[in-house]
């Protein structure tokens, strides 16, 4: 038996400590270099040692505590495109950074709600108004109970802007 317990002993310190290797290797300067190599144990894959596994549990949520709200979410989706592009006119360069700038502030905006579990996937275009038309649409794998999605659209003189927000719960 005390073998036994001597074999584990020296498991667990081989997974913890680490070994140096003695390679001998010397740079041609002739100095020793500044790092040490190690070595260390790699077990079976299929042995499993219960002692070092930390335990978790299993929290049996299978919905959120508070969903997100769509009002609010579209209410903050017309305050940014409002703010941002009022007064704005289209040019290629500038829509190509301002979407990037929309999407992080709107996403920054909906996760001050602080409700947690959620995955928040935000997509906005901007494009020129020039009398043509145009049509977006999207496709998306979720749960009707939990899952959610607001639009908001902006139009000037001279632009549009679209956003959209899709918040997924995530188990």
């Amino acid at each position: 038996m005390s073998d036994l317990l001597r074999d584990r002993a020296m498991k667990k310190e081989k997974k913890i400590g680490k070994v140096p290797s003695d390679s001998g290797y010397k740079p041609k300067d002739g100095r020793p270099k500044d790092s040490i190599s190690t070595v260390s144990n790699v077990e079976d894959p299929l042995h499993h040692d219960d002692s070092t596994r930390l335990p978790t549990e299993n929290t049996y949520q299978l919905g959120p505590y508070k969903r997100h709200s769509v009002p609010a979410i579209t209410e903050i989706l017309k305050d940014v495109l409002t703010c941002y592009l009022q007064h704005e006119t289209y040019e290629a360069e500038w829509s190509r950074q301002m979407t990037k700038t929309l999407c992080e502030v709107i996403r920054a905006r909906v996760k001050e709600q602080m409700i947690p579990r959620y995955k928040i996937v935000v997509i906005v275009n901007i494009g020129q108004l020039g009398g043509q038309g145009m049509q977006i649409s999207s496709r998306c794998l979720w749960d009707a109970t939990n899952d959610t999605f607001a639009t908001y659209s902006f139009k000037n003189s001279s632009l549009f802007g679209l956003a959209v927000i899709y918040v997924v719960y995530v188990e």
